[in-house]
């Protein structure tokens, strides 16, 4: 269950537990209406913002946050736009396939037809920019990160990290095993919305 106590991270920041990524968002929606936040962050588990001082104080603010927590719902999410991402496993596109393959007892054919057959949600972005984290993966794939990350990975790899798989819009470092990557452009500097994946969005990906 949720501890959905406030908890004070900063003198005009706040956050929230919440039970799941999509409470948080339907939570996140609702509250970026409101003139006293300045930001409005969900994650995996919790809602945070950034207060206005000029609109409410720090205990105002947290009180309005634990109304909204107490009375929310997750967000519908089937409806959501479903981006296909065509991948290529293995070889130099997936180089950690055949580990993974090995750490969940399967093949590697094995593992690349469950990878691809599991509906995902972008839960959030993070821990680089755009780099999506997908809820859905199927459990006999869940895989521990690597020992030691690697310091450059292309955009578009396509990893697994524990319960998560996980896509990367740029380049970047990291130490989730590489199952495959694809060619699609994820990010578009010049666009409104420049990354592709945004939480919320389904992902299905689909062998080449």
């Amino acid at each position: 269950m949720a501890d959905r106590r406030v908890t004070i991270l900063s003198d005009r920041a706040l956050t929230i537990g919440v039970a799941s990524a999509a409470e948080a968002r339907g939570i996140a929606e609702r509250l970026r209406q409101e003139v006293m936040f300045e930001e409005v962050v969900p994650g995996l588990d919790s809602v945070s913002v950034l207060v206005n001082p000029l609109r409410k104080t720090l205990q105002e603010a947290g009180r309005v946050l634990e109304e909204f927590a107490g009375r929310s719902t997750p967000i519908d999410e089937r409806a959501a736009p479903l981006v296909e991402i065509p991948v290529r496993y293995g070889g130099e596109d997936g180089p950690d396939l055949g580990r993974v393959a090995r750490a969940c007892d399967l093949s590697p054919d094995e593992v690349i037809a469950l990878h691809s057959g599991a509906q995902y949600t972008v839960e959030i972005l993070g821990f680089l920019p755009g780099f999506a984290y997908l809820g859905g993966l199927d459990p006999r794939l869940a895989t521990e990160r690597l020992a030691e990350p690697r310091l450059r990975v292309p955009a578009g790899s396509v990893g697994i990290g524990g319960s998560f798989s996980g896509i990367y819009s740029l380049d970047g470092s990291g130490g989730w095993p590489l199952v495959g990557r694809t060619g699609m452009a994820l990010f578009d500097a010049d666009a409104e919305q420049p990354f592709v994946l945004e939480p919320g969005r389904r992902v299905r990906f689909v062998p080449q």
